[in-house]
């Protein structure tokens, strides 16, 4: 993903880029990738961004690989395609996983400086089950006040093994630390965010792969 200005910075994108832009893209950025989704689903970027509830003139900026989308934002956007964000960024050349990883080798799922995850496995098809290696930077938030929580159908938990994080599930907020865990139906509207000074890990899993 490319350090780019914030998409609200640029509310008169067009809506669709000329064709000589598009010619420039590469083919694995995640802009590329969402539009070629997209168009995949017969869909106009007005269409999606209306489905997903994001303006369209934010649409056509991520597609164009003029800003990273947030996880959120992201997320939104993959919902009415019924694509997941483990899905969406997947590597389908890898056919069987490995046992093993290098470090170097789990797959980033979000921007992986704000915020990180860190997935184990290239490719989680008829997967059972996500690991995640989870860092939250000082005030990364995986949601945005006043939008809505989200929810997928998945039992997700996880441990807090640096600094502190806080969760919201339901109607429950709390303040995690280095050993405390979690464990919770997906289905109940949730978020983390880290209002601290320390950055916070987290070890994390999720079954299904819903996330």
């Amino acid at each position: 993903m490319t350090d780019t200005p914030a998409i609200s910075r640029n509310p008169h994108a067009p809506e669709e880029p000329p064709e000589d832009e598009i010619a420039g893209e590469e083919t694995d950025s995640v802009g590329a990738r969402l539009k070629a989704l997209r168009q995949s689903r017969g869909l106009s970027i007005r269409g999606l961004a209306e489905l997903a509830g994001v303006p369209h003139a934010t649409l056509s900026i991520i597609e164009r690989d003029k800003s990273s989308p947030s996880v959120s934002i992201l997320k939104r956007l993959l919902k009415p395609l019924n694509v997941t964000l483990s899905v969406f960024f997947s590597d389908s050349a890898v056919v069987d996983r490995a046992v093993f990883y290098k470090a170097n080798e789990l797959v980033e799922l979000a921007d992986g400086k704000m915020l990180s995850y860190r997935q184990v496995g290239a490719n989680l098809t008829n997967s059972s089950m996500m690991i995640l290696h989870e860092r939250y930077e000082p005030g990364a938030d995986t949601g945005q006040e006043g939008e809505e929580l989200y929810s997928h159908e998945a039992e997700e938990g996880g441990i807090i093994i640096e600094g502190r994080l806080e969760m919201t599930v339901g109607d429950e907020v709390r303040v995690l630390s280095v050993g405390d865990a979690y464990y919770f139906d997906s289905r109940l509207p949730h978020r983390m965010r880290n209002p601290f000074d320390e950055v916070c890990v987290v070890v994390s899993a999720v079954s299904p792969p819903t996330f």
